[in-house]
């Protein structure tokens, strides 16, 4: 079956009145849309609060969220509008924002995909980086251009970009300029998936329905052990991977999953 957005129902709760973004539900998928074309999507304060409110009050119903720009690019970073003389204490505190807003996707409840299309830049590739899955259009191109501004990623990007790119590559387009465009950030790791322009979220929605058929319990241990688990020594990764796969295989949705498999009514994995 598939399935259509429809504008998210009121419900007289905080998501009422986030007016930077633009939110619409496909079943079990939350489909949360950046609303800042004039500006790029660029992320103000406002802009991230309601963000970062967003995904604390997802609705209960919810098993999947995409998050996507309006208009013509994904989300071109901090919106330099905004940013005035900070001294040490406001700047930590800024950054710390950013982290939180970003920890409450990566760490939330429910699995992530962003669509990438046009400007993927600073702040708004640390966004990108924060969510679980990255289909790219074709037009998507990458930037850091924190060097040649006099400052440093402070939203998550040293810790999350790097992992997906490396540290050199990320050195790279920081100290330089460089630009990636949609090809390269496919082969360099930023995105899952690479569409035509215009197919991102048709993508991102069909990859949704597919995640949110999995046992929640599964989902959740793979967006919220799976990264942990990797930054642990050897021995205490594979000690962790041994209690979360018991947890997972005790619940029981995980057992009728198995149980349908042994019974030949789900399919065998194979391409195509």
């Amino acid at each position: 079956m598939t399935l259509a957005f429809q504008p998210l129902a009121p419900t007289g709760g905080p998501l009422d009145a986030l007016s930077m973004l633009v939110l619409q539900q496909a079943g079990p998928v939350l489909h949360i849309r950046l609303n800042r074309p004039a500006k790029r999507n660029s992320v103000s304060d406002e802009l991230l609060a309601q963000l970062h409110t967003a995904f604390i009050h997802l609705p209960a119903d919810i098993r999947v969220a995409i998050v996507s720009g309006e208009g013509t690019h994904f989300c071109a970073g901090l919106d330099l509008s905004e940013v005035t003389e900070r001294n040490v204490t406001e700047g930590m505190q800024h950054s710390r924002a950013w982290h939180a807003a970003f920890d409450q996707i990566q760490y939330g409840r429910v699995p992530v995909i962003a669509v990438l299309h046009g400007a993927v830049v600073g702040g708004g590739l640390e966004l990108a980086s924060s969510a679980h899955l990255r289909v790219a259009e074709s037009t998507a191109f990458y930037g850091l251009p924190e060097g040649t501004r006099g400052i440093f990623v402070g939203g998550g990007g040293s810790v999350r970009i790097s992992r997906l790119i490396g540290v050199a590559r990320m050195t790279d387009m920081m100290l330089t300029g460089r630009v990636f465009d949609a090809q390269e950030g496919q082969a360099f790791g930023i995105s899952n998936y690479l569409v035509g322009e215009g197919e991102g979220v048709a993508k991102a929605l069909a990859l949704a329905q597919k995640i949110a058929g999995n046992a929640p319990l599964s989902n959740y241990a793979i967006t919220q052990a799976l990264p942990r688990i990797a930054d642990l020594p050897a021995a205490d990764g594979l000690f962790m991977e041994s209690l979360i796969s018991s947890i997972a295989q005790g619940d029981e949705a995980a057992k009728e999953r198995v149980r349908a498999f042994l019974d030949k009514r789900a399919g065998k994995v194979g391409l195509g």
